[in-house]
């Protein structure tokens, strides 16, 4: 086990009531990254299909009012689709009208102008010419990331932090997304994505997950829980050996959660933690900590 300060600390909340898991995922945690900031919010809004093929609407609302409990000083909720249209789909999920009953604004990512977006070109890039991002979550104050826990059919193998970042990559007008699915190191790609922001706060939905298929529709187990943290490999791992408990794809079964492409070049990028061993799971009631164990087992194992 590594020094106690050079762990990173991802929380779990079990519970059947959605609000309370997710406000107690982020309490547990004991810090506050949004007091007096302008945040960014990323959610997964991939396509129109409803939770966990998205962000569950409602845990979308509950993050703006406890981000505003919190101190923040402006909200804005940012993200774009695919392959659908990005307008459609946020319109078809309600997004707009939530953010208007809320006093928020929703900038669509596949909507901004040439001088909105920033160029990116990783160290050791696997990308022909880099990519661009959009300014405005690249320099942000602070970023609030909003994952769900999901397996991925089209290639990455699992969509949850690391490949929530591929939405912050514009379609529009670029050829970023056929370069992505083409690549043979499409875990790769995804994980050069991160370099192009850094969330201060993840909060990652587990309710529900997709042990198959994904990322649209698949086949849905209960978790029953919310996870959340900083660190990027850290909650993806933790996510990972949630699939495993749960029992998941061949693909995710049987390769050690580091191996796991998104991680490995996460982790040479200096994303995160670059062991499990790194990872301290923090709970605060009883059931949690009976299922922080079995993860605990799972993480230790690899």
């Amino acid at each position: 086990m590594e020094k106690a300060d050079e762990l990173t600390k991802v929380s779990l909340a079990k519970s059947n009531q959605r609000h309370e898991a997710m406000r107690r995922s982020i309490e547990l945690l004991n810090f506050n990254p949004v007091r007096e900031k302008e945040v960014v919010l990323k959610p997964n809004f991939n396509t129109a299909d409803p939770y966990p093929g998205s962000t569950h609407l409602e845990s979308l609302k509950e993050m703006v009012v406890y981000l505003r409990e919190m101190g923040a000083k402006k909200i804005t909720i940012g993200e774009r689709s695919g392959p659908v249209d990005s307008a459609e789909v946020i319109e078809t999920l309600g997004v707009n009208r939530m953010a208007e009953e809320l006093g928020v604004e929703v900038v669509n990512f596949d909507q901004l102008q040439p001088g909105e977006l920033v160029k990116v070109d990783p160290p050791g890039s696997h990308w022909q010419d880099g990519f661009l991002v959009p300014q405005m979550i690249k320099e942000a104050e602070c970023v609030v990331a909003m994952p769900c826990l999901k397996t991925h059919q089209f290639g990455g193998i699992f969509t949850m932090t690391l490949k929530l970042a591929v939405g912050i990559v514009p379609k529009a007008g670029n050829n970023y997304m056929g370069e992505l699915h083409s690549s043979p190191n499409m875990g790769t790609l995804i994980a050069e994505i991160n370099t192009g922001y850094r969330p201060d706060l993840i909060v990652m939905d587990a309710m529900e997950a997709f042990v198959e298929q994904g990322p649209m529709t698949g086949k849905r187990k209960q978790a029953g829980l919310f996870v959340a943290g900083t660190d990027r490999i850290a909650i993806d791992s933790v996510g990972l050996a949630i699939l495993i408990e749960l029992g998941s794809t061949p693909e995710i079964m049987n390769k050690p959660i580091f191996a796991q492409e998104q991680i490995a070049r996460a982790v040479e990028l200096g994303l995160g933690v670059d062991s499990a061993e790194k990872i301290e799971l923090i709970t605060g009631d009883a059931e949690s900590a009976s299922y922080a164990e079995k993860i605990r087992s799972i993480l230790d194992s690899q």
